[in-house]
């Protein structure tokens, strides 16, 4: 009988390890304040409310912008206070037919909350299905855009819109998937693009002077 409570523990504590993985850890204090002085917490007796604090949220971004949009955000490089917390706060801002284009968040799934105008949302599954997860949202509508899949925003109102989302890490990464592949330093070569794309070299020319001029 104890033989086969220690299995069953054993398995549980595997179970709690893979259901963990991925996530980052918690904090072993009520806060660490990041010091950019160093990878330490700021000492506990310097800490002030300032580096709990962001503002500004309520101001629309500058989307005067080849894309239309803008992202203003609250992470750990702007408080401080953040560090170790796993959060990140957005702000989206669009102007008429603004699109934040296709992205991956690698270490961060994310909430969505829709503050004004409409948008068409949406995010692809992994392969092989591709499948797409679309919906257009108006003010007040909430989506969710799981970890590590491409996603997308597009203002598709006739003014302009605005979103706040939530992100579950202090450092969510940001991949944005055309820049990724054609902008890249030193570029990846015309030919495997060409086939990967199945295009022309030309084609795939065109694309990376986007990026490079």
């Amino acid at each position: 009988m104890a033989s086969q409570i220690l299995v069953i523990v054993s398995l549980l504590a595997i179970s709690c390890s893979l259901a963990a993985a991925g996530i980052e850890p918690g904090p072993l204090q009520d806060f660490c304040v990041a010091d950019p002085a160093s990878s330490a917490c700021r000492d506990p007796k310097l800490v002030k409310p300032d580096n709990f604090f962001s503002g500004g949220f309520n101001v629309p971004g500058n989307t005067s912008n080849p894309s239309g949009s803008s992202v203003t955000s609250a992470s750990v490089a702007q408080i401080p206070g953040l560090n170790t917390l796993g959060l990140t706060l957005i702000r989206f801002d669009f102007a008429h037919g603004g699109l934040v284009t296709l992205h991956i968040h690698p270490r961060a799934s994310e909430i969505l909350t829709v503050l004004e105008g409409s948008l068409l949302v949406g995010f692809v599954s992994s392969s092989p299905e591709n499948r797409l997860f679309s919906k257009v949202l108006e003010q007040g509508d909430v989506f969710v855009f799981p970890i590590g899949l491409a996603h997308f925003l597009s203002n598709v109102g006739n003014g302009t819109a605005a979103a706040i989302a939530s992100l579950n890490s202090q450092n969510p990464g940001f991949i944005a998937i055309p820049s990724n592949i054609f902008g890249t330093s030193p570029p990846i070569g015309d030919d495997v693009l060409a086939k990967a794309y199945n295009v022309d070299k030309s084609i795939v020319e065109k694309l990376k002077a986007q990026f490079h001029s």
